[in-house]
């Protein structure tokens, strides 16, 4: 997608172009045959996520592995559609259904990564605040701690430190954000080009790559 974006414009690649779309079109079915076990392991995975500790993140992954079956679902049936095992499939239609479930399903993944970036954030802010006031009664005892004026830069900051040490979390709000852009265009919530979503989706597959060989960099 994004070869063909950057083509486009360019005289005497016609050809090429109707390769890359080609190309595109049976990647994209044999994505959906790939995709085709998800389905059990999303279930699988809701399942587990009914099990996490804390309140939140257990309420973000089980809506969003809901919303992944409901997406692989979908997906199937469109994968049957072009294989010609059922007909009488609306495929726009479902096609809306897929990408609306996957949206919704990133938008919960998202929740989680800025509920983990709030948790970091406050872990940082009170060890910081305690190591203040020990350095303080340290140096004078009998005068007040003053008190911190937070400001857009110490924001900032205290969010650059929070997330220095978590490369799982920063690889997963990159991975999320950049899935987002796909049915974001799809649902015209945010148009955009061909080229900004082949460059996502790129960099998407990426960290998903980057993740699964190295898989402490995934978060748990």
């Amino acid at each position: 997608m994004l070869l063909r974006y950057l083509l486009e414009n360019k005289t005497g690649k016609e050809r090429v172009l109707r390769k890359l779309k080609n190309l595109e079109s049976n990647m994209s079915s044999g994505r959906k045959l790939l995709r085709l076990g998800n389905m059990v392991h999303a279930v699988e995975a809701a399942k587990r996520t009914l099990q996490h500790p804390s309140p939140v993140p257990r309420f973000c992954l089980t809506i969003s592995n809901v919303n992944r079956v409901l997406y692989f679902i979908c997906d199937t049936v469109l994968w049957a559609r072009s294989a010609g095992l059922v007909s009488g499939i609306n495929k726009e239609k479902w096609i809306h259904w897929a990408t609306r479930y996957y949206f919704y399903s990133l938008l919960m993944n998202l929740a989680r990564d800025l509920y983990e970036i709030l948790q970091r954030i406050e872990q940082n802010n009170t060890q910081g605040k305690k190591t203040r006031e020990e350095l303080y009664n340290c140096n004078d005892q009998e005068q007040e701690l003053p008190s911190t004026v937070i400001t857009f830069e110490s924001s900032l900051s205290l969010l650059y430190y929070s997330l220095k040490n978590q490369p799982s979390l920063c690889l997963d709000i990159v991975k999320n954000l950049c899935d987002l852009f796909g049915p974001l265009d799809k649902l015209e919530i945010y148009k955009t080009n061909q080229g900004l979503i082949g460059l996502c989706g790129l960099l998407s597959s990426l960290v998903g790559i980057l993740t699964v060989s190295i898989p402490r960099l995934q978060l748990k």
